[in-house]
């Protein structure tokens, strides 16, 4: 095994939980925990750390605003306050407005179910990455976000390594290519390969624990 294998091994071995996972969501084709990701991908994709994004997705859930004819029928201050909860206050209202909107299109054009709007795509991923964004609040990070994640039951999306996972990448001074970073995850999901290289893209301590471990 050599250098560059081992980090990888070391590095999703011990910090290869996807985001979706830590927020609780089992993730499935169906349309609950998909709509559960996009809120995620959504939160996740402001300027705020992942560990209060990631409560605050569980806030949501706990509050009931679970599926988008919950979270458009919520008031607006109810998806503020829960927004509060989970820590997220200093984009609390925007976000509370955006998700509403967000809620209502996805119901109106969709049928609240996101599986049509990846039929709509029809395969296409660039097409699937511009859907996303007509989504209040989503726009290309958290299409990145969203693609990360889903590519665990949408394979149509993998292997989805986006600029933030190649930036852990970079960190960790492993290859910038993703069918490279695949080939050296082995039989690791790419979803899991790309959540680990995200947490060393954005914390350092991840990326310095894994070499650490490799040796």
């Amino acid at each position: 095994m050599n250098r560059d294998e081992r980090v990888v091994r070391e590095l999703v071995g011990a910090h290869g939980q996807t985001y979706a996972e830590e927020a609780g969501i089992r993730l499935k084709d169906t349309p609950q925990p998909l709509y559960r990701l996009l809120v995620l991908a959504h939160l996740l994709s402001a300027r705020i750390r992942g560990s209060i994004a990631v409560a605050t997705a569980r806030a949501l859930y706990e509050a009931g605003l679970r599926d988008p004819r919950r979270m458009a029928g919520a008031d607006w201050q109810e998806r503020v306050d829960a927004l509060g909860r989970g820590g997220y206050r200093r984009y609390d209202e925007r976000t509370a407005t955006q998700l509403g909107d967000a809620a209502e299109l996805l119901t109106e054009r969709w049928g609240g179910d996101l599986r049509r709007l990846r039929r709509e795509a029809d395969g296409k991923l660039s097409e699937l990455r511009h859907l996303l964004q007509e989504f209040p609040g989503v726009g290309p990070a958290g299409a990145d976000i969203f693609l990360r994640e889903v590519q665990l039951v949408w394979p149509e999306a993998a292997p989805y390594l986006d600029r933030k996972a190649l930036q852990g990448a970079e960190r960790l001074g492993l290859p910038k290519t993703p069918d490279r970073l695949v080939e050296l995850a082995g039989t690791t999901e790419p979803a899991v390969l790309a959540a680990a290289l995200v947490r060393a893209a954005v914390d350092k301590e991840v990326a310095e624990d894994a070499l650490r471990r490799a040796g």
